[in-house]
């Protein structure tokens, strides 16, 4: 029985395809095109109350039961990692140490990275302000990364859901204005990740469904940068 994974090629989306990869298991991909709206479908909405990649249904789930739809993409890794007791510790010190390293990645990384993304490349005016301060951030919480894989091949020192969490935002380190010589630790685990074969297969897939450079319309901006509070029908 496949996972259904409702998707589309951002950092988030790459996480997970890249768990599933990792772990091998069999899933199906159901674009959602978040430039044309897609998200807002009331079925997508059903799953994903939240209008936001990635969500999945596992139709298979551990307990026997009903299908089980999970969104957001740290919770999807930890139900992955449970399901199929891959990627996370079952002693507690190192899950725990694991769970920390995903949650900083949630809290931090990637919503001040997104920041960056968005002001830098998607903001209709350039705002000084704003863009020294998210690629300041940027500079300090890839340098948090680097002192942690001082001594450590990964980032809780075997390969985890906290890695695939982390890699596909550090990708766009150009767009972000950083230099990854800087960052000589983060640099060597960037690339020895970036060299694995099921990672590789990851960003194989999302050319599969959209090898296009993203271009942002007017339309597009509105739909994805211009949305107040949704009411139902």
């Amino acid at each position: 029985m496949t996972i259904e994974l409702y998707y589309w090629t951002t950092p988030n989306g790459h996480k997970i395809t890249i768990f599933l990869e990792e772990a091998e298991l069999p899933y199906e991909i159901k674009p959602v095109n978040i430039a044309k709206g897609e998200q807002f479908d009331p079925e997508f909405l059903k799953i994903s109350p939240n209008n936001k990649i990635p969500a999945i249904i596992d139709r298979d789930p551990p307990d026997g039961g009903e299908p089980i739809s999970v969104f957001e993409s740290g919770a999807i890794l930890q139900y992955l990692a449970e399901k199929t007791g891959k990627f996370l510790p079952d002693n507690l010190r190192d899950r725990y140490e694991t769970m920390q390293w995903l949650f900083w990645q949630m809290g931090g990384l990637g919503p001040m990275l997104g920041q960056n993304h968005h002001f830098v490349t998607y903001a209709p005016e350039k705002i000084p302000y704003a863009i020294a301060r998210y690629v300041k951030e940027t500079e300090r919480l890839y340098g948090v990364l680097d002192e942690r894989l001082t001594n450590l091949p990964f980032i809780t020192g075997s390969y985890s859901i906290a890695d695939m969490a982390a890699y596909p935002w550090i990708v766009p380190y150009e767009t972000q204005q950083q230099n990854l010589d800087d960052f000589p630790n983060l640099k060597r685990w960037f690339e020895s990740i970036k060299a694995r074969p099921a990672v590789q297969r990851a960003y194989a897939r999302a050319d599969e469904i959209s090898s296009a450079t993203p271009t942002v319309t007017e339309e597009s901006r509105a739909i994805l940068f211009g949305q107040g509070r949704r009411r139902s029908s």
